[in-house]
């Protein structure tokens, strides 16, 4: 999935929800819209236009944000300060993905939000799922980005094949640039990436596929005038 997601955060204290909007702001691939802080709002924004991701909070103004969460076909994650059980269940039970407990660390938002992107790329809705697709993106909501992105347990291999879809690949400043000077292209074949990092072309397109599978990078077919269509791939 390549398409940006919209967020809408929905909180009646406007000094959190202007944080919350921006941090949901300083990651690409998200839009957050201007956050409002009533149920009757939500309600006027989700009749004027798709949003993929609420970010909820439980006690309105004019009503519960659980009660909210009955009556719309939204995703949504509650970030609340109510912390008794019978909230978090009712949350969850209501079909939140996940709750968020305020005051929460710095960050906890941010990660959740990578693992929401990267859920929604393992569920792209373009194509069928299986019962592992279906499970890897259970477990990445909810362990979150960080754990995952930290991996000890990724090979030197596969850390490099990731990085060529960073910061350092889109700079010219890692593996393959010249000089430093060049910028590297968003979308790579496996070709492309076999030469930057110095490995077979099916050794990266095995690397690559492990990649997509677990929502870090996104796949799509080129199609030339000729022959196949090729494999390209971007982050998300």
């Amino acid at each position: 999935m390549t398409t940006e997601l919209t967020v809408l955060v929905v909180d009646d204290d406007f000094y959190v929800a202007d944080l919350h909007r921006r941090q949901v702001e300083q990651l690409p691939g998200l839009r957050a819209l201007p956050a409002v802080g009533t149920v009757a709002e939500v309600r006027r924004v989700l009749a004027e236009r798709p949003v993929d991701l609420l970010l909820l909070d439980v006690h309105l103004p004019d009503g519960s944000g659980l009660d909210l969460l009955r009556e719309v076909d939204v995703d949504a994650f509650v970030l609340s300060a109510a912390s008794d059980a019978a909230t978090v269940r009712r949350a969850l039970r209501r079909g939140a993905l996940g709750y968020l407990i305020k005051p929460f660390a710095s960050g906890t938002l941010v990660d959740r939000l990578r693992a929401y992107q990267r859920y929604r790329n393992v569920l792209d809705e373009r194509t069928a799922v299986d019962q592992e697709a279906l499970e890897r993106a259970l477990r990445i909501l909810h362990s979150g980005d960080a754990a995952k992105a930290a991996s000890p347990s990724r090979s030197a291999t596969e850390q490099a094949v990731l990085e060529q879809f960073g910061a350092e690949a889109g700079t010219g400043t890692g593996a393959g640039a010249a000089g430093g000077a060049d910028v590297g292209p968003t979308e790579l074949s496996a070709a492309d990436v076999a030469a930057r990092v110095g490995v077979s072309r099916a050794t990266a397109q095995r690397y690559l596929a492990a990649l997509a599978a677990d929502g870090l990078v996104t796949m799509k077919l080129s199609y030339g005038t000729t022959g196949r269509p090729e494999h390209r791939y971007s982050r998300p």
